[in-house]
C-alpha cells in the first residue's frame, strides 16, 4: 500500500504542476475565493482519481501477464517521449510552453465566464471551477497513469496517493501560483516527471520478475 501510495502521490505531484489545470486554478483564483476555488478544484481532481481507479479495477480483470507488461511498456513510453521532448526545449521553447498552456487556461476560463452570470453565487463558482478542472483533466497523461497504477497496485495506495498529490498542487497553485507562473520551467518538469515515468516502469519490472 506504501509503495502505491507514494506513486501515486509522486506521479501527480509532479505532473501536475505547471499543466493546463493547474493555470485554470491559477486564474480562478485570482478572480474568486481561493477557497471556493480550491473546493471546486481539488472535487474535480478527486472525482477523476477515483474514476480512473475504478476504470483500473476493471483493466485489472484481464490476464495478469497481459497487464504487468502492458504497464511496463506504457510507463517506458511516457518516460522516454517526456525526456525527449524536454530534451528538445530550448529556453525559448520552454517559456512558450508555459505561455500556451496560460493561454489555453484563460481561453477556458472566459469561455465560462460567458456561459455564467456575472453575479455568481459560492456554489457557481465551485462548479466553475469543478467542471472546467475536470473536462481539462479527462484523458491526461496522469489519468492515464492513474489506471496504469491502480490496475497493478493497492487501490486505496494509489487514490489517497493521487488525491493528496493533487491537492498539494491545486493548494500551490490557489495560494501562490501567480507569483510562481513565470518562474516554471516546463523543461525541467518534462524531464523530471521522464525519469519518474522510467523509475515507475523500472519497479514494475522488478516487481513482476
Amino acid at each position: 500500500m506504501l509503495t502505491a501510495f507514494t506513486a501515486g502521490l509522486l506521479l501527480i505531484t509532479v505532473s501536475e504542476l505547471g499543466d493546463k489545470t493547474f493555470f485554470i486554478a491559477v486564474i480562478l483564483a485570482m478572480h474568486h475565493s481561493r477557497r471556493l476555488v480550491f473546493t471546486g478544484v481539488v472535487a474535480a481532481l478527486a472525482a477523476m482519481t477515483v474514476l480512473s481507479v475504478m476504470f483500473g479495477q476493471v483493466v485489472s480483470l484481464l490476464p495478469k501477464i497481459y497487464i504487468h507488461y502492458a504497464v511496463i511498456v506504457l510507463f517506458f513510453a511516457f518516460g522516454i517521449k517526456l525526456l525527449y521532448q524536454g530534451s528538445k526545449m530550448s529556453a525559448a521553447a520552454d517559456k512558450a510552453e508555459v505561455i500556451d498552456e496560460i493561454e489555453e487556461a484563460k481561453a477556458a476560463v472566459e469561455k465560462a465566464d460567458l456561459q455564467l452570470p456575472k453575479q455568481k453565487t459560492p456554489l457557481s463558482i465551485i462548479l466553475e471551477a469543478f467542471v472546467l478542472t475536470f473536462m481539462a483533466e479527462w484523458g491526461d497523461r496522469t489519468q492515464i497513469a492513474t489506471i496504469a497504477l491502480a490496475a497493478g497496485n493497492d487501490i486505496i495506495g494509489v487514490t489517497v496517493g493521487a488525491i493528496i498529490g493533487h491537492a498539494i498542487c491545486a493548494a500551490i497553485a490557489v495560494i501562490g501560483g501567480k507569483m510562481i507562473a513565470g518562474k516554471i520551467s516546463e523543461r525541467q518538469l518534462t524531464l523530471a516527471g521522464g525519469c519518474l515515468f522510467l523509475i515507475f516502469g523500472v519497479v514494475a519490472a522488478i516487481e513482476g520478475a
